[in-house]
């Protein structure tokens, strides 16, 4: 590659401090979050900008062997991974699954389901028994996958998953259950079946499937089991002639020392952090290097470290997510005021807030805000770290997950590494309260000043003194600037200031005045600001607020993009019905009624890619209906 390589970023409005923090050369501006997915488009504007090579990132076109093959057969642009050949057979699921049974690489139990084919749904599931998981083919990172416990949640699981999944198509897998950790191998390969291991990565702490701690070592403390479920990862990797990063996941019981094949991730993970503090690699620039043609001998991996020893060192990743934990860990949405991340030896901190440009969270993109990661001589030391981390860790303007991930690091299971796949569903309050009760504690320190001069702080203006008798002149001008109107000067006098708490809030008495016709007028008002966690389109006048106390009265549970509403004026439901979803980044959301009534007014949504709405938007208005009054019509889903 050429030294400097020009580089481009794609971005869009909404999306756009990867942009500050990288400085490409070049940014291109996509129309909508849907660019980021639409092969036809980026194929065009690769080829407008005379671009060679593409990095496709974390995201799902970076297993898509389409994405490759049409940006190689129509503007002969080369994406960095491993190649079409091999992303063909491990971005389906199922031919992954194929692939590891051909290696005698041992699999759960599982079937294809055809569309409309409830018979062999129910055949498949009697022989193996419950509980199943639907997984989507093209599915990943918590998209695409239901756990089944019995019959009657069967086919609404299924139409859910095929909902998430791009393709439409799904397969049911036997569940493991209880005693399971999540265990990632990290292989590298040069294409010439010579394939190496980095050794393996614990995601066990999972919420609804979506990792939120990560470790390397694995909590396995069989080192003899996971030496060979690496060798598994080897093998198939050898077998397709594997070409440069991939990830090879398994269930593994230490117990019962059985382990079983979940997939491969052909890309570099989130996650990848961990593992370049454990070795000390730079994975990333690895990827660029095997890309171009190096071997691995050439990037200093002439053979593979032993498996049956781990790395010297222990790191932890914790995911910062903008989420509210006492809402079901629904999205939140709004403009982060200020985000104070941590700083020290063997810290390390992965964000795209950035200083140069006010961070928004918006129901469009993942919610991750941070990933901070610990690294330490040994794992007593990286749980220490990993508290203090988290405590000297501050974030305003959205809610977090900070409690949770102050709940998990400091708990004894976690500590003792007593933990599996379904710990953290099953102790997700306790932790939660441990957290809040810990952070409380330490208050003080959350509450000292912060330092512009820190590379991760976004610093509010919290202090802004605002004084009687201050002053300001306001120009208003179109941003069209073919309308016909002149500009306009407004004048804005502070009287008396009843409140001041800006950012977060402020109240006073003003006078307004705004120029007439023959002499400016003058009027006099209370104003009283308030942030809000919501976006400006989520809380349009267009959308009317709930009433919490009216039994009639139907509530958005959660902020997001409203994508589909399944009931009308005159329909009759029944409490528990579904009447709507609602999209949160890549997961859809059902919204229930919590009564039974005929609606007389629902929402209507006017853009086809959906609306943006708040917390406690009304959805629906109903009246109560006897059982004598009713038609036996209902609509919407049960």
């Amino acid at each position: 590659m050429p030294n400097p390589v020009e580089t481009y970023a794609v971005y869009t409005v909404d999306d756009e401090t990867h942009v500050h923090l990288g400085n490409p050369h070049h940014a291109l501006l996509l129309p909508s979050p849907a660019s980021y997915m639409d092969i036809p488009l980026l194929v065009s504007i690769a080829t407008e900008n005379m671009i060679d090579t593409v990095h496709p990132g974390y995201g799902f076109l970076s297993e898509s062997a389409e994405f490759v093959h049409q940006m190689w057969e129509k503007a002969k642009i080369k994406v960095v991974g491993p190649g079409y050949e091999v992303l063909e057979k491990t971005d389906d699921k199922l031919q992954a699954r194929q692939l590891a049974k051909a290696c005698e690489v041992p699999v759960l139990p599982a079937t294809y389901v055809p569309k409309d084919s409830r018979e062999e749904i129910s055949r498949f599931t009697a022989e193996i028994g419950y509980p199943v998981m639907i997984k989507a083919i093209d599915g990943g990172g918590g998209r695409g996958i239901r756990l089944v416990r019995a019959e009657a949640e069967l086919q609404k699981a299924v139409s859910q998953t095929i909902g998430e999944s791009s393709c439409g198509e799904v397969f049911i897998e036997k569940a493991a259950r209880g005693g399971f950790h999540h265990i990632e191998v990290q292989i590298v390969g040069d294409g010439t079946g010579e394939v190496r291991h980095l050794w393996e990565r614990d995601c066990s702490i999972q919420r609804r499937y979506q990792k939120i701690v990560e470790c390397s070592p694995s909590l396995v403390r069989d080192r003899s089991l996971v030496a060979e479920l690496i060798e598994a990862a080897l093998k198939i990797g050898a077998a397709i002639q594997y070409s440069s990063l991939g990830t090879f996941e398994f269930l593994v019981n230490e117990n019962t020392r059985q382990f079983y094949f979940l997939e491969i991730n052909p890309r570099i993970q989130v996650e990848h952090t961990i593992t370049e503090q454990t070795t000390s690699l730079d994975l990333v620039r690895m990827q660029l290097l095997l890309f171009q043609g190096l071997t691995l001998q050439d990037v200093g991996l002439a053979c593979s470290a032993d498996a049956r020893t781990p790395p010297d060192l222990v790191s932890i990743q914790m995911r910062l997510c903008a989420e509210d934990p006492e809402n079901e860990f629904a999205l939140s949405m709004g403009k982060i005021t200020q985000i104070c991340l941590p700083n020290g030896n063997g810290v390390r901190v992965d964000t795209h807030c950035s200083q140069a440009l006010s961070t928004s969270v918006g129901p469009d993109f993942d919610n991750l805000l941070a990933k901070v990661i610990v690294t330490a001589m040994n794992w007593d030391e990286a749980i220490r770290k990993a508290g203090r981390t988290l405590q000297d860790t501050k974030v305003e303007g959205v809610k977090t997950n900070l409690e949770l991930l102050q709940g998990i690091v400091e708990s004894e299971a976690f500590c003792e590494q007593r933990v599996d796949n379904l710990w953290l569903e099953s102790e997700v309050d306790s932790l939660l309260k441990t957290g809040k009760g810990i952070r409380k504690a330490r208050n003080p320190a959350l509450e000292a000043p912060t330092f512009s001069g820190s590379s991760h702080t976004i610093a509010r203006t919290s202090h802004v003194l605002f004084q009687k008798g201050e002053a300001w002149s306001i120009d208003l001008s179109p941003i069209d600037r073919q309308a016909s109107h002149e500009q306009s000067s407004h004048h804005l006098l502070l009287q008396k200031i009843l409140r001041n708490e800006f950012p977060n809030s402020i109240a006073a008495e003003i006078a307004y005045t705004v120029p007439g016709p023959a002499r400016p007028h003058t009027a006099h008002y209370r104003i009283e600001a308030t942030s809000t966690q919501n976006s400006a389109a989520s809380i349009s006048s267009t959308h009317r607020r709930g009433d919490p106390n009216n039994e009639r009265h139907i509530l958005a549970p959660m902020s997001g993009k409203l994508i589909e509403v399944l009931v009308d004026v005159e329909d009759e439901i029944e409490k528990g019905q579904v009447i709507a979803f609602v999209r949160q980044m890549k997961m859809e959301l059902e919204v229930r009624s919590p009564r039974c009534g005929r609606i007389t007014w629902a929402i209507q949504i006017e853009d086809q890619a959906g609306e943006d709405i708040a917390e406690g938007v009304l959805l629906a208005e109903l009246e109560y209906v006897s059982s004598k009054q009713r038609s036996g019509a209902l609509l919407g889903k049960l």
